[in-house]
């Protein structure tokens, strides 16, 4: 038990040390503390405000470009989208063309068959009428033909010259005879 007595007694006799060596020493301790107030204040104000607002500023500086990288992206999905709507529009367009031109093909080609029956039509009438003409001149020469070839048999035939009025008469006979 000595062992332990004297263990307790070099342990407090070294508490007591220890204690003499730690005390405070309040002039140096102020000192230290207002030394450590003035570097921490002169710390904030020239060195860890700058470093913040430089912080502050790199966030504000990403936080626009992730907003205008978001823009972008809408502006581009927007740009897609009208692109799109042009080339449909522009498609339906030219297909509207397309229908129109055949349309206007279907519609000439069909003009020009009728002008062109028209002028068939046209051409046929003028060639039936010239036949009339014709037909009728023709008709008009055989009867004074025939009427000259009545007169001088029947002159042959009579033996004597036909007067006017003979030779009317024998001409409306010969040529109501030749159209029945």
């Amino acid at each position: 038990m000595f062992p332990i007595l004297a263990q307790a007694q070099s342990l407090g006799d070294m508490a007591q040390r220890m204690a003499m060596e730690f005390t405070i020493s309040w002039p140096p301790f102020l000192s230290n503390v207002v030394s450590f107030l003035l570097v921490a204040l002169l710390l904030k104000r020239f060195a860890y405000q700058p470093i913040l607002a430089a912080l502050e500023a790199r966030r504000v500086q990403i936080a626009e470009g992730v907003e205008n990288a978001r823009k972008s992206e809408e502006a581009l999905a927007q740009a897609q989208s009208r692109r799109e709507e042009i080339l449909a529009e522009a498609s339906q367009r030219a297909q509207q063309m397309v229908n129109d031109a055949r349309q206007s093909a279907e519609n000439l080609t069909k003009k020009q068959h009728e002008e062109a029956q028209a002028e068939a039509g046209r051409l046929l009438e003028q060639a039936r009428a010239e036949i009339r003409r014709e037909r009728t001149q023709m008709t008009s020469e055989l009867r004074r033909e025939v009427a000259s070839l009545v007169v001088a048999t029947t002159e042959k035939v009579a033996g004597k010259v036909l007067t006017d009025a003979d030779q009317k008469r024998l001409n409306t006979a010969a040529v109501e005879e030749m159209t029945h």
